[in-house]
């Protein structure tokens, strides 16, 4: 029955603190073989007035935001077409790759490469994964199958897909994209 203590400064929501909790437990889970309830994460919080460090009170760092939401929003805002919203969550060297294609840096390069190969997409998701990379930012995994439209306007569906998504600071800075939308092609 592993326990863990955590100790921070005042200044994180019920939110963070749940988020923290799910994360450190999950953590635990990846070394010793334990269900989730067997587990026990207990967060202490210290007022930033009783923690000093080179002889100055300070306060938390922001949290950052979920990078699994992140991911989502970003999805969501894709499929919307609503290409402002997303473009806002792109970190400045943000690049992508997809299947067939050069790497792309931009939306608008995206769209220009995706036009000739269908009218659009939709995704349904089967899970979200997230974790930290020793380097500065998260990775999330999204996973589920695609279904749309192709140029000539016959419908398509149950293809399979999986995006990696790199986040820095809540940006989106990578995205690769792996699918089967050119072994569907070949057989219909």
């Amino acid at each position: 029955m592993p326990i863990l203590e955590l100790r921070v400064l005042e200044g994180y929501t019920e939110n963070d603190k749940s988020r923290m909790g799910h994360v450190l437990t999950d953590a635990i889970r990846m070394v010793v073989p334990a269900p989730p309830e067997a587990v026990t994460v207990m967060i202490h919080e210290m007022p930033h007035t009783s923690y000093m460090r080179g002889r100055e009170h300070r306060v938390p760092a922001p949290a950052l935001p979920d990078p699994v939401n992140v991911a989502r929003t970003f999805l969501s805002a894709m499929e919307a077409r609503d290409l402002e919203a997303a473009q806002k969550m792109l970190g400045p060297d943000f690049t992508m790759t997809f299947p067939g294609a050069p790497q792309m840096h931009s939306l608008d390069a995206l769209i220009q490469w995706a036009a000739p190969r269908y009218r659009f997409v939709t995704k349904t998701y089967d899970g979200f994964d997230a974790l930290q990379s020793p380097a500065e930012h998260a990775i999330v995994y999204c996973r589920g199958s695609l279904s749309g439209e192709w140029p000539d306007g016959t419908s398509f569906e149950g293809i399979r897909f999986i995006d990696r998504f790199e986040i820095t600071a809540g940006l989106l800075t990578r995205q690769d994209v792996w699918n089967d939308i050119a072994e569907h092609k070949v057989k219909t």
